[in-house]
């Protein structure tokens, strides 16, 4: 393990009268090999541009910056902003914006994500940038490692987090990493996980399918049969068990089943029979 010594980052922290905040989630990584597989993960070129979420100090920054043709880091804290224009200051591929990242219209046409996130920015940051019209070729995030596990899983151990996220890409982990890796060090371990957009031809309108799919999931260890009466809740119309039977039957699964035995597919296929079948 190749580490950058946490007295450094203290005494660059305390130079600006500043210290990690919980609020902001601010674990920085101290692992250079890991800070490496990060970059590399991404597949960087010299054509490329980055768009990087809550850079800190800017280690990981240097690492891409040296690779990529430009960096767009958006950091929300102002004193996180401060020490970038210090540390990244021969760097003049690297643009600091002081920002928050879900409320950033970006205006890159082609471009990579790549963060070391605050775990609580995890899931509303992945559904910005895979429901926006101009989506990154790639996602590289460190996530806390139950997470990635979530998001990549599999027929049988499916979730609406996973659904949410396949439905639009595919993703999968990298590499995880040890909480040691970070300073202050976490209470939990990371995975680098990486989420290549894809355009699918399912052909179904968004909202229908999550308020079906958020349904089917509203109690996971219930039979479908149960959790889609709710859907009343999203579309103002009761069924009852036995037309919900019907529905299901029609689409190959059973009332017994639960929302996680069931593909991106599945789901796909109960919204587009389901306009059908509620008329």
């Amino acid at each position: 393990m190749e580490l950058t010594a946490p007295t450094t980052i203290k005494e660059l922290l305390a130079k600006y009268e500043t210290r990690p905040s919980k609020g902001l989630g601010q674990n920085f990584l101290i692992d250079k090999n890991v800070l490496r597989k990060i970059a590399e993960s991404a597949n960087i070129n010299s054509a490329d541009t980055i768009l990087e979420v809550g850079p800190g100090i800017g280690t990981l920054t240097k690492e891409l910056a040296e690779k990529a043709k430009k960096i767009v880091a958006v950091e929300k804290s102002e004193t996180m902003c401060a020490i970038l224009n210090e540390t990244l200051k021969n760097f003049k591929n690297v643009e600091i914006i002081n920002g928050d990242i879900l409320k950033y219209q970006q205006a890159i046409k082609k471009y990579k994500v790549v963060a070391n996130i605050p775990y609580y920015l995890t899931s509303p940051l992945i559904r910005k940038f895979l429901e926006i019209k101009n989506q990154p070729q790639e996602i590289i995030l460190m996530i806390q490692k139950e997470v990635a596990q979530r998001i990549c899983a599999k027929v049988g151990d499916m979730n609406l987090l996973a659904v949410s996220v396949q439905f639009y890409a595919e993703a999968k982990i990298i590499d995880y990493v040890s909480k040691n890796c970070f300073w202050p060090a976490p209470k939990v371990d990371s995975a680098i996980i990486k989420i290549t957009a894809q355009k699918n031809n399912y052909e179904v309108g968004t909202d229908a399918f999550f308020k079906v799919v958020k349904a089917g999931f509203s109690q996971p260890r219930k039979q479908l049969v149960n959790n889609l009466t709710t859907l009343k809740s999203y579309i103002g119309v009761k069924l009852t068990k036995d037309e919900i039977s019907d529905w299901l039957s029609k689409n190959n699964l059973t009332s017994k089943q639960r929302a996680e035995t069931l593909t991106v597919a599945d789901w796909v296929n109960l919204t587009k029979s389901f306009q059908t079948f509620n008329k």
